[in-house]
């Protein structure tokens, strides 16, 4: 049961630093995974359609919007500049609903010294300063290095699945509130899983794009063989790679700067992780949508693009696809078999 959230709550719509969240004592909550796990989040959207949302917009803004106005979100950090195009839409109505928007604006020129103003102005309205959250950033290097940790135990051993990869790694966008008691969490688990027999399936996937409206993406896929070892954006939440500064852990992720970026990491990673076959998922009525021509040419190995609108479970049609999918991916490793 979700309850009403305290004064030193603050929402998130996408990754922002945490480090300056948690150096001014605060605790972050993505709003995007609250809404996607709400038991009732088909009704968030539905709620805030009745209040004027248009059908044909997205139903993560239309979820997050309805969920900080149900459950009593205070203040929100808005990205605006680096994230979904209709996020300055939903600061508005936000403010209309008399939630506190502190706005933070990654600088698409991706220069240094653009980047140091907008981390040092972020934290001059969190009560902090850049200092304190580059000790923090110090303070949670541990932690960052076992999300690594536990993502190479999906792709190189096996013994994570690509679901756990997902939540794990998704849910670092705002540490559960608490990078604390998340680290301990994670250590639990990781402990657990290390015990585990590897599993390597009949194809390696990965999963490119925002993460899934939908609940059963990696249930459907992996009981058809397929094993999902890479998760594009979820990692990229995780701030992988060490770091010398804030500057520079916020300069390398990906999601803000465009799809080049994005290509050229996911290139990377896919010969890396060798990869049979790429999903690229696309939310219905979003501008990322643009970017799949590109993902599509820029990638050396089959790609299925799927789109959905609303939270819920595959469709029929969708099913079809990804089975013709996994049949394209097992007619190309018997050619391939054929031609040593």
């Amino acid at each position: 049961m979700v309850t009403r959230f305290g004064s030193k709550s603050i929402g998130i719509t996408s990754s922002v630093p945490l480090e300056i969240v948690f150096a001014a004592g605060l605790r972050p909550v993505d709003l995007n995974n609250r809404f996607v796990t709400h038991r009732d989040r088909r009704s968030l959207v539905e709620e805030a359609e009745a209040a004027g949302f248009p059908l044909n917009f997205c139903a993560w803004i239309k979820g997050i919007h309805a969920f900080a106005v149900r459950f009593g979100v205070k203040r929100v950090i808005g990205v605006r500049q680096g994230d979904c195009s209709n996020t300055h839409v939903l600061m508005e109505a936000f403010e209309d609903a008399g939630i506190e928007v502190i706005p933070f604006d990654y600088p698409l020129d991706r220069e240094a010294a653009h980047m140091r103003e907008a981390l040092e102005a972020l934290a001059g309205r969190l009560g902090t300063t850049l200092g304190k959250a580059e000790e923090m950033r110090r303070a949670m290097e541990g932690l960052r290095g076992k999300l690594e940790k536990l993502d190479e135990m999906t792709w190189r051993d096996g013994k994570v699945s690509g679901a756990e990869n997902h939540l794990w790694l998704i849910n670092s966008s705002d540490m559960r509130g608490d990078w604390r008691r998340y680290e301990k969490a994670l250590d639990e688990f990781l402990a657990k899983a290390n015990k585990r027999r590897g599993h390597k399936g009949r194809f390696r996937i990965g999963f490119a794009g925002i993460p899934p409206i939908v609940d059963d993406l990696y249930d459907v896929l992996e009981a058809r063989g397929a094993r999902v070892v890479y998760n594009e954006f979820q990692r990229q939440f995780s701030m992988p790679g060490r770091h010398g500064s804030l500057v520079d852990e916020y300069l390398e992720y990906t999601y803000p700067y465009g799809t080049a970026l994005r290509i050229a990491d996911i290139r990377r990673e896919t010969a890396r992780r060798r990869l049979d076959g790429l999903v690229h998922y696309v939310q219905s009525f979003c501008f990322r949508q643009l970017a799949d021509r590109m993902v599509r040419r820029a990638v050396e190995v089959p790609v299925l693009t799927l789109e959905f609108d609303r939270p819920g479970t595959f469709d029929g049609r969708s099913l079809t696809r990804v089975e013709a999918f996994l049949e394209l991916l097992e007619r190309r490793r018997r050619r391939g078999s054929k031609n040593t």
